[in-house]
């Protein structure tokens, strides 16, 4: 015998009570008042035979049986969500959504855009940023532009660009007090980091230099996006290790300096990464050939 389902309304003030631990700022969510959010828990509670919160010190707490009750409502909820929009969305082909890292999209792929959208205004472009892969079964995204070797089974990976790596500065700390004429100089400045996936570049870049590897291990500062680090280097904070298709544009405007000539290339490359029953739709067509042909006239 199928078991009965509880009040809809009152799973939905359940998981954002949960999600908040405040009854409070769930009817805030929900558009309702805090006592309909209290009724509704009240009647979820009665309905299925269990508390669900309790009180400590003035703070909501979720029972040990609602602990274990949250994770499958809260993954419920979110089916519906995806499931509502890909029906709204379903023979939207004018619709194109890109997954990327948020320091491509802020440096690299966003102030390029324009010219696709007057290219091929019939396309609606969305960028989503994240650093985990992209679930292609979902159905919520079309592309990815992604960081590698180009091996992702199942998928089709276009090869975009390769990025070289360099020490780039703030023109202000060219003329300060501190030389940087040469590597041995960076000994004396602070040195800017980047955490995730990036954290061995200054190392790397040190022993093509012909210089002590420790010398990343000096104390300096560290972001855990690049964009971030780009930043602090045009603000004057230090020399950052920059990558090709993140400091170009700053290069370009002023913003940044290359104090040294020697530059080394990444292993690694930018794909442009489909699921391969769609690599070839019209819009995904139409972004993937402007896109490499932006690189391309870009880089010549």
């Amino acid at each position: 015998m199928t078991a009965r389902l509880p009040s809809l309304n009152g799973l939905r003030a359940f998981e954002a009570a949960a999600r908040h631990l405040s009854f409070t700022k769930a009817a805030a969510e929900l558009n309702v008042t805090q006592t309909a959010i209290s009724h509704q828990i009240k009647r979820l509670e009665d309905e299925l035979g269990v508390r669900l919160f309790v009180r400590q010190n003035r703070a909501l707490a979720l029972t040990p049986q609602a602990r274990d009750y949250l994770p499958g409502i809260r993954a419920a909820f979110n089916d519906l969500r995806l499931a509502t929009d890909r029906l709204l969305r379903k023979g939207d082909d004018n619709v194109l959504t890109v997954s990327t890292l948020a320091s491509l999209a802020a440096k690299w792929l966003m102030p390029r855009l324009s010219a696709f959208q007057e290219a091929h205004p019939g396309i609606d472009v969305r960028i989503t940023t994240s650093r985990a892969l992209v679930d292609f079964k979902s159905g919520d995204v079309d592309a990815a532009i992604r960081y590698g070797r180009g091996q992702w089974p199942g998928l089709r990976a276009d090869w975009l660009m390769a990025d070289q790596l360099f020490p780039v500065c703030s023109p202000a700390l060219l003329k300060g007090g501190k030389p940087l004429k040469c590597p041995q100089d960076l000994a004396e400045h602070t040195l800017l980091h980047t955490s995730g996936g990036y954290d061995d570049d200054w190392r790397l870049w040190l022993t093509a230099a012909g210089q002590p590897p420790t010398v990343s291990k000096l104390p300096g500062l560290s972001f855990d996006l690049i964009f971030m680090t780009v930043q602090a280097a045009i603000d004057g904070l230090g020399v950052a290790m920059g990558r090709t298709s993140y400091v170009e544009s700053d290069i370009a405007k002023g913003r940044l300096v290359v104090p040294f000539k020697i530059k080394l290339p990444d292993e690694w490359g930018f794909y442009l990464v489909s699921p391969k029953a769609n690599a070839d739709s019209p819009k995904l067509s139409a972004f993937r050939q402007w896109l490499t042909a932006s690189i391309s006239s870009s880089n010549g």
